[in-house]
């Protein structure tokens, strides 16, 4: 069995090059001043020797290490999964090497792991959760990491915010159940309690309440699949069953619409109207096709890395939060929002 291949130094690089170690540098350093016969020798010496740049060392020599740590919690759901996959792809695209942490709902948890990345001198922490503790976040700027917060509500000075419009999208889902003949209406929500569940619901109940509408709202259990299919059961037994219900998350409405049409028989959206909120991956298939709104993570990464790639000078000077329009997907779960028959279509359903 071969041994493992050692690394190749700079100084081997120098050496083989005929050039000092400072020219080594300078040959992989953009912008530095290098001549062009010198940076060739270095880059051909290089290539011989299988040298790469080691970025950590470098990084904590310039008091950077490059390290974005992601710091969330159920990572497996479908919406967490593809705010991580765009956040990694960004990070790549602007030369940062992103560490994943995954943290359970406690205060605890992620405390811990943002004491890790302290420990491994990341520059930045990006929280997907709706934690954590706000000493926790000060405990890392004030060892000079900075801090991008996804969905959360948090007023103190120095991370950025980037949350959702989440009232506009409870007015719009209002209207769209008004325009679909709706007037009981309910709202399904887990008992996660994080700002962005709590703020969808309460701009909901808000909006219902401008025209003299009441919300019965039901809690049950973490944002998952079977928390939906008990909160069906709980709402549509109620003395007066809702014919309208937004659920805080699409995983939420998955298990309520198949709750609804299994086991109560119902017909959606004939005698009930849904809509959820993330537009994951399961929201487009046939067998759901739920109208919800989209969470827009690609705009979401590009503002986080956008804001760590200005100085902390820079940063001062642009907004501590940015809010970002959850755009509604329509599909068939609402009355109205499924697309209109074609010509043919109607005069075979006339014939």
């Amino acid at each position: 069995m071969p041994s493992p291949r050692k690394f190749v130094s700079a100084r081997e690089v120098a050496e083989r090059a005929g050039v000092s170690r400072s020219a080594v540098s300078r040959a992989f350093t953009p912008g530095a001043s290098v001549s062009e016969d010198t940076r060739r020798r270095v880059l051909d010496a290089a290539n011989e020797l299988g040298y790469h740049v080691n970025h950590l060392a470098r990084g904590l020599s310039l008091k950077e290490s490059g390290i974005v740590c992601l710091v969330g919690s159920e990572l497996g759901t479908p919406y967490r999964a593809s705010l991580v996959k765009a956040m990694t792809q960004a990070a790549q695209d602007a030369g940062k090497v992103a560490m994943v942490i995954n943290t359970d709902r406690s205060d605890a948890s992620v405390g811990a792991a943002l004491r890790q990345a302290l420990h491994y001198r990341a520059d930045a922490s990006i929280i997907l959760s709706g934690l954590p503790d706000k000493s926790i976040t000060r405990l890392c700027l004030e060892n000079g990491q900075r801090i991008v917060l996804i969905n959360r509500d948090d007023d103190q000075e120095g991370p950025l915010r980037i949350n959702l419009q989440d009232d506009e999208a409870a007015r719009r889902a209002l209207i769209a159940f008004l325009r679909a003949g709706c007037r009981r209406l309910a709202f399904a929500n887990s008992e996660a309690g994080t700002p962005s569940l709590m703020a969808r619901e309460r701009g909901f109940l808000a909006a219902a309440g401008t025209i003299g509408l009441t919300v019965t709202v039901e809690r049950f259990g973490p944002s998952i699949y079977d928390s939906g299919r008990e909160l069906a059961r709980r709402l549509l037994t109620a003395p007066e069953r809702p014919d309208a219900v937004f659920c805080a998350t699409d995983l939420i409405a998955c298990g309520f619409l198949d709750t609804a049409r299994h086991e109560f028989g119902l017909a959606v959206p004939e005698d009930l109207c849904v809509t959820g909120f993330d537009d994951i991956e399961q929201a487009g298939w046939s067998s759901y096709s739920l109208t919800t709104f989209a969470q827009p993570v690609s705009d979401i990464a590009r503002e986080a890395f956008a804001w760590l790639r200005l100085t902390p000078e820079e940063a001062t000077r642009r907004p501590a939060a940015v809010a970002l329009e959850a755009c509604m997907v329509w599909r068939r779960t609402v009355r109205g929002s499924a697309p209109a028959p074609s010509p043919a279509a109607r005069s075979a359903a006339e014939s």
